[in-house]
């Protein structure tokens, strides 16, 4: 399936029915008086997040959501039926933002939240309604109100436990392709990958979801590249995967690009757990790798792991790390969330 982390849709609550006009007409019964009942509340536009969908592809075809009209009153002084809702399911991490794109309208960052984004419109009165002392015989009821509209925009900031960043052609997608069972586009061109992917990965016993996201640039934070729409993804993550491609001849320049592009994105990137790793090391000679190993250490000023995506060097080490971090984590919310029992003296 396509991944689609954003999408542009219409929405529009259900009208109220309209109120009857009606009138009691029985044999015996010479002055029934109004008999119109109240017309029916237009349906709602709710979103709710759901944990079976990791992707925003089904609004790709689906760009129009609308509720239900309520019904009209009817005789007897019957109410008509409300309007169905229409609720819009979304991957858990979705934002949505009114159409200018800048103002947050709710984030969905848990399975089952949700949200109101329109109101139906209320159903008209019958003539019932209307009835009183000084006006028993009404011939007039209330039209229903119309429902609302507006466009909103959805955005999918991934919920995974590591995110894997780099430049472009550092060897996230082979990286990726070899530790889950995940097929990414691989090929020796940069912006192979266009969209995000997901991995699900098991080490010791742990399982973590992995995603690899499109290479970044210099000036991505501004748009640049593939645009400050990926750095998005990265801030729902517990830990950072950062790989540099080692046949590169200046990798520290590599690695301060990137992190100047975290630091200039905010939202606390530069604040998580990160792990720095000097990829395609096959490819390099034994004295070349060990003073770019040593370069880069002292660039990012903690321990550098040394892999290959194509043979497997060093990769059971870094997930072992990466497992360790994320059930550090897991205990540590697990921790904040479970009640506290109070024992009285």
């Amino acid at each position: 399936m396509k991944f689609l982390d954003q999408a542009k849709v219409y929405i529009q609550s259900g009208a109220g029915g309209n109120g009857c006009i009606a009138f009691r007409r029985e044999k015996f019964i010479e002055y029934g008086g109004p008999w119109g009942g109240d017309g029916g509340r237009g349906g709602d536009v709710w979103a709710e997040a759901v944990d079976n969908l990791n992707t925003l592809i089904d609004y790709r075809y689906q760009q129009h959501v609308r509720a239900k009209n309520g019904e009209g009153g009817m005789g007897k002084v019957m109410t008509g039926a409300g309007g169905d809702d229409a609720v819009l399911k979304v991957p858990v991490g979705t934002q949505i933002y009114e159409e200018d794109n800048e103002t947050l309208i709710a984030d969905l960052s848990e399975v089952g939240q949700r949200v109101q984004l329109l109101r139906g419109g209320n159903g008209g009165f019958g003539n019932a309604h209307f009835k009183s002392a000084t006006n028993q015989c009404p011939k007039f009821a209330n039209p229903g109100q119309p429902g609302e509209e507006k466009t909103i925009i959805l955005r999918l900031k991934l919920v995974a436990d590591a995110g894997l960043i780099g430049l472009p052609n550092a060897g996230k997608s082979t990286f990726l392709s070899r530790v889950s069972e995940a097929k990414p586009k691989i090929a020796d061109y940069p912006f192979t990958t266009l969209n995000p992917q997901l991995g699900m990965v098991r080490i010791d016993g742990t399982d973590f979801v992995l995603a690899d996201l499109p290479g970044l640039i210099e000036g991505a934070h501004e748009g640049v590249g593939l645009g400050d729409r990926f750095l998005g993804h990265a801030e729902r993550c517990n830990v950072i995967l950062h790989l540099i491609d080692g046949t590169e001849s200046e990798i520290t320049k590599a690695y301060k690009t990137i992190r100047g592009e975290l630091d200039a994105y905010g939202n606390g990137l530069m604040d998580k757990p990160e792990i720095v790793a000097l990829n395609k090391v096959d490819a390099i000679p034994p004295e070349a790798l060990s003073k770019k190993k040593a370069a880069l250490k002292k660039a990012c000023g903690h321990d550098v792991f040394v892999i290959s995506g194509v043979t497997g060097e060093g990769v059971t080490e870094i997930l072992r790390a990466i497992a360790e971090i994320v059930r550090n984590k897991r205990a540590a919310d697990k921790a904040i969330n479970e009640p506290k029992t109070e024992w009285a003296p």
